[in-house]
């Protein structure tokens, strides 16, 4: 569903990414592990069109998107969940999610994306600043669902987020893979998390892949390793 060949990308003359090579199969859940600074961010923004992709391909379906336009790569079936979320702060909970409409053509919230998240329904007239922050990651992965997409990328969801919401978004997650059989690909720094949705774990250090485990055969004590600073 997603195929990531050799990329490579750059700010500037300093390469951040060196040739990752990731593919998705439709359904899985991967999440890709590191510390911060290791290249998980600019991965994300790259695959999105953000950061300018230097060499390599990306493949959503079997559609080449490298060189296509952050707004193309939504309506070719990728979609975004920022870090620290980035919804519009002033727009209410029903227009944030709107947004995410642009791509569909249609202009009404499709009514299982308020049965998926049922707190949205009750404060869908709310501002979206007035919301916490579980709420608004929970925005945010709804305005993402909107453009109906065929992988969901998400970068460190649970930063700023309490305990028992990380584990109910973990849940949610696995809802939203079962429900709508979207791949996802989850950037991430919290192991315990990763262990509760990802099918499969890799850990990208200084922008190479340098360790990859099927969650079941995965030993947690390695991957701590990599993640301890």
């Amino acid at each position: 569903m997603l195929a990531i060949s050799d990329l490579h990308a750059a700010y500037g003359q300093s390469e951040v990414l060196h040739g990752i090579d990731i593919n998705v199969a439709p359904g899985e859940i991967v999440a890709v592990m590191g510390r911060n600074g290791m290249g998980k961010s600019t991965l994300m923004k790259t695959l999105m069109g953000i950061v300018p992709t230097k060499s390599g391909t990306i493949t959503v379906d079997g559609t080449d998107v490298t060189t296509l336009k952050s707004h193309t790569r939504v309506a070719k079936g990728l979609a975004y969940v920022p870090q620290g979320r980035m919804i519009f702060s002033t727009m209410t909970v029903q227009e944030n999610i709107e947004t995410g409409l642009t791509v569909t053509g249609s202009r009404k919230v499709p009514q299982d994306l308020y049965t998926m998240f049922p707190v949205l329904l009750e404060m869908k007239g709310r501002r979206g600043g007035n919301l916490s922050g579980g709420q608004q990651q929970q925005l945010a992965i709804a305005r993402a669902l909107a453009s109906n997409p065929k992988v969901l990328l998400l970068d460190e969801p649970t930063e700023g987020i309490q305990p028992s919401i990380i584990r109910e978004m973990g849940r949610t997650l696995k809802k939203i893979r079962d429900e709508r059989g979207l791949s996802i690909v989850v950037s991430e720094q919290v192991l315990s998390f990763a262990m509760d949705v990802a099918d499969r774990v890799l850990v990208i250090e200084n922008g190479a892949i340098v360790h990859e485990s099927l969650r079941a055969d995965i030993d947690e004590a390695q991957v701590a390793r990599f993640l301890s600073v």
